[in-house]
């Protein structure tokens, strides 16, 4: 159990960590935006990017888990995300674009190879609640993020405080060296990575019915999350909020996630089906979306945050759930690729969802529009899990 533990710990505070960094150029897009003299539209195409090789990365690492371990897999998550955002600080499109490509190709195998390591030490009837702890890191690090980098934007700039963010990754990368010996074991040194691999991922959650059903959910889900955390601010200060302001919004909501990503799984895994708990997370956040389409600076701040409330509680709270039923239902000895595979749907998802929300905006003017067709994705596998005849998802 002390085993468990520890590499709960570990696997924690990386995942903090990594949340924290992903969020950074979020929280401080409208600084980074008139730093560049880009338009707001951009940032979609960026997040997009971000996600489309976090799909490739997150299809890929199951080899590389098999061969290196889960543990040097997530050292070097965090030294991608710290090599990619120290390029960033040059200030350019194109060093942006090197963001997106090395820090989320290397970041985007840390909840496979976290699922690998936890699903070897856990005892099935923990293994809900393990998986559920371990995803609360994800709205910490959002949180920390959305309160910490407004603020210290303003003391060091967007530049000084991605350099902050560098040089925690990599001493966190080199604190957990000292664990491999425990962890990294029974490797496969001869594994080596074929292209093969991506299809060999795509086909095992395409084939078997259940993981079918969580990544087409993952990929709503993750595509309404990918908005919320890429768009909240930017939408906070179009309609006149300033930044600490919607840094401050976006942190109180984000708090809403930490509980109900435990609550929910819990719920999921022992009072009601899998398949319900979804279906419902999924309506509440097509409804929460279609409120915020609906936002203007004349609503009370009380209503405002109760949209936002509800979209964190559903948007940024569907993983433990998740994880815990793909981790249940992968093959033996193939937790991380198709954990990586039902991850990748929801990849998917966050390059969509942004491009369309940035399509919307350039063709309308409008950012109201576009968290309403955001929420589509949503409706529709909530009304698909509801539906007496469909397939169960878990």
């Amino acid at each position: 159990m002390r085993v468990l533990w520890i590499a709960l710990a570990a696997t924690f505070f990386h995942q903090i960590l990594l949340s924290t960094s992903q969020v950074v150029p979020a929280v401080l897009a409208p600084l980074i935006i008139a730093a560049l003299g880009v338009t707001p539209a951009v940032a979609g195409f960026y997040f997009a990017l971000t996600a489309c090789f976090s799909l490739l990365g997150q299809m890929g690492c199951g080899s590389f888990i098999l061969r290196y371990g889960p543990l040097r897999m997530s050292q070097v998550a965090l030294l991608s995300m710290a090599l990619g955002m120290l390029i960033a600080v040059q200030g350019s499109p194109l060093a942006f674009t090197m963001l997106a490509v090395i820090g989320a190709t290397g970041a985007a195998c840390a909840t496979p190879a976290s699922s690998q390591l936890l699903n070897r030490w856990s005892p099935p009837r923990l293994a809900p609640i393990v998986f559920s702890v371990k995803q609360t890191a994800v709205p910490v690090g959002i949180l920390l993020g959305g309160s910490l980098a407004p603020t210290a934007a303003g003391w060091l700039g967007w530049q000084g405080t991605m350099l902050v963010a560098v040089g925690a990754l990599t001493v966190f990368a080199v604190a957990l060296q000292p664990l491999r010996r425990k962890f990294d074991i029974d490797l496969l040194p001869d594994r080596a990575f074929r292209l093969g691999d991506l299809a060999v991922t795509l086909r095992t959650v395409m084939t078997i019915p259940s993981l079918r059903g969580l990544a087409y959910a993952c990929f709503a889900f993750n595509g309404m999350q990918q908005v919320m955390t890429s768009y909240f601010v930017i939408y906070m200060t179009h309609l006149g909020y300033d930044l600490v302001t919607a840094g401050y919004i976006f942190s109180v909501a984000v708090v809403v996630a930490i509980p109900c990503r435990v609550l929910w799984s819990w719920l999921g895994s022992y009072h009601i089906s899998s398949r319900l708990m979804m279906a419902w997370l999924a309506m509440g956040m097509a409804g929460a979306a279609l409120a915020m389409a609906f936002f203007t600076f004349s609503w009370p701040l009380l209503a405002l945050e109760a949209a936002a409330w509800t979209l964190s509680a559903t948007a940024l709270s569907w993983h433990g759930i998740v994880l815990t039923e793909a981790a249940r239902m992968a093959p033996e000895g193939m937790v991380g690729s198709a954990t990586g595979g039902v991850l990748s749907f929801g990849q998917a998802g966050s390059l969509v969802c942004p491009l369309a929300y940035a399509a919307v905006l350039h063709v309308t003017g409008s950012y109201g529009v576009g968290w309403a067709v955001c929420g589509l994705p949503a409706l529709f596998v909530g009304v698909n899990l509801l539906w007496p005849r469909a397939r169960p998802a878990g």
